[in-house]
């Protein structure tokens, strides 16, 4: 008997087993763990070369054109169309230029016409009892906003400590 309470030729529990597998039939624990690790090594080598395979793929420019070759096409008569329909409105444009500024000097002039009090702008005058309103609003809205921002203000921001001796120095303290 050796130390660890077999005789030297007889297998040990684990090899007793492994000796029911059909796999690792016949096999020490050596050469079984041996040949695991060489087929997890190839599975590794196996994914990393469908990896490779995947980013050569990924960054084929002539693989994915031929891929989507409908929807680039698409995209290019679209984009085609745009731009035609860009050239032809400038074109358009450019030989009614006249036309289109005879249109709004008559509209300008009948504007000054109908209402000489406002040449430059096209919007209605307000009374005046409607302008003080908004204005009393707006100037109500801004004292309320900044009441609101002050206060907030002062509950986020912590007071600043003034030591004893410098409280007389201070007039607003």
């Amino acid at each position: 008997m050796n130390g660890n309470g077999r005789d030297p030729g007889e297998p040990s529990a684990i090899e007793r087993k492994h000796e029911d597998h059909r796999i690792s039939r016949g096999m020490g624990d050596r050469k079984q763990v041996e040949e695991t690790a060489d087929r997890i090594r190839d599975e590794l080598m196996l994914t990393l070369a469908e990896l490779d395979r995947r980013r050569e793929r990924a960054l084929d420019v002539r693989y994915h054109a031929r891929q989507h070759r409908t929807e680039l096409m698409a995209a290019g008569a679209a984009l085609l169309t745009v731009v035609g329909l860009g050239v032809g409105y400038a074109v358009y444009r450019a030989r009614n230029r006249d036309e289109i500024l005879r249109r709004k000097r008559r509209k300008a002039l009948t504007r000054a016409w109908e209402h000489p009090d406002r040449v430059a702008s096209n919007a209605e005058q307000r009374p005046l009892g409607a302008e003080l309103g908004r204005k009393l609003v707006l100037i109500f809205a801004s004292t309320l906003a900044t009441a609101v921002a002050r206060n907030a203000v002062m509950t986020l921001v912590p007071a600043r400590r003034v030591p004893a001796s410098a409280q007389g120095v201070y007039k607003n303290t």
